[in-house]
């Protein structure tokens, strides 16, 4: 696919359907760093002791409960997403917890979750609604190195179809922090390298699926893993095809907010043939989700905790969605 033909795909937004003949499906998902969504348990074989009742956040049933509905509340007010994709779950149980214990049961709500080697125990998942995607399969794509002693999160990547029988390949991510340095800026990178290289693989041997790829990089536009690894430079849409979709999202918002400044450090990449398009490309950001903020003006995300201050909210984070739409003529 030539890289100028998509950017001209990913101009059609909102109004797309009415520029087109014949029968267009649809796709609609969103991503959320949920901000430490622990069960109450003390895991032995991860650093999570802080999240339960005794430790340091005395983190109780009641705070778990409000923060499972408020996370199931987000989800329906964002549109029931076909797909959502999370970072920082502890573990099935949680997942379990907000699929089947809260109203998105009656959605059809499932997950695909595999525990990484996370030192706090904490992975990515998807959510999916069964009468829009089904999986036939998913694994996990390893980029800790035990040998180096570093351990993070896996890239989840789970195959499905949707119910129009497309066949989508999501690919979920949660990159080290900035807070490391230069070894972290280097590790960012890496998985860089390896999300690209996988997306494009892929892309060969399902050249009409659509990749998506989607997570908390903890990056902005100008880090070299987003720069340099995946190869965007200042543009929209690489070498390969594959489109930040985020650069679509409205500028003066951002998925989190840092010193008063909002930026996406979360982030959609797509890669797909020419009969895909986006029809919707936004940061969700309703009243509930958001706090004044003291020490500068405007709001920022309300979250779970700042410090070790329970705040009560749900996330430090923004949602972001996005809606894709694809084409068949004379169908």
């Amino acid at each position: 696919m030539r890289p100028n033909t998509l950017t001209l795909l990913l101009l059609l937004m909102a109004n797309v359907s009415t520029q087109v003949h014949g029968q267009q499906d649809s796709l609609s998902a969103m991503w959320w760093n949920v901000e430490n969504f622990f069960d109450l348990r003390d895991d032995p074989a991860t650093a999570d002791e802080e999240f339960t009742p005794a430790g340091d956040r005395h983190w109780t049933r009641k705070r778990f409960n409000r923060k499972r509905d408020g996370i199931y509340k987000t989800i329906v007010a964002a549109g029931l997403p076909d797909v959502v994709g999370l970072a920082e779950v502890e573990n099935k149980y949680v997942l379990r917890e907000l699929c089947e214990g809260t109203p998105l049961a009656k959605e059809g709500y499932r997950y695909v979750h595999f525990d990484s080697p996370d030192r706090r125990g904490i992975d990515c998942a998807l959510l999916y609604r069964s009468s829009r995607f089904s999986v036939f399969d998913s694994q996990y794509i390893r980029v800790s190195d035990s040998s180096a002693g570093f351990f993070t999160r896996d890239i989840l990547l789970v195959e499905g179809v949707t119910a129009e029988g497309d066949t989508v390949c999501f690919l979920l991510n949660h990159w080290p922090s900035r807070r490391g340095g230069d070894e972290a800026d280097e590790r960012r990178m890496a998985i860089a390298h390896r999300l690209r290289d996988t997306m494009n693989a892929l892309h060969r041997q399902m050249p009409t699926a659509l990749v998506l790829a989607m997570g908390d990089m903890n990056a902005t536009r100008d880090d070299p893993a987003l720069y340099d690894g995946m190869g965007f430079g200042v543009r929209d849409v690489n070498d390969e095809g594959i489109a930040n979709l985020t650069r679509l999202m409205p500028h003066k918002w951002g998925s989190y907010r840092y010193q008063g400044l909002w930026d996406y450090i979360d982030a959609f990449f797509m890669l797909a043939d020419e009969s895909w398009s986006v029809g919707e490309a936004d940061v969700f950001y309703p009243d509930f989700l958001l706090i004044d903020e003291a020490s500068h003006h405007g709001k920022r995300p309300h979250r779970t905790y700042r410090g070790p201050v329970y705040e009560g909210g749900l996330s430090d984070h923004l949602p972001l969605r996005v809606r894709l739409a694809r084409q068949r003529a004379g169908r």
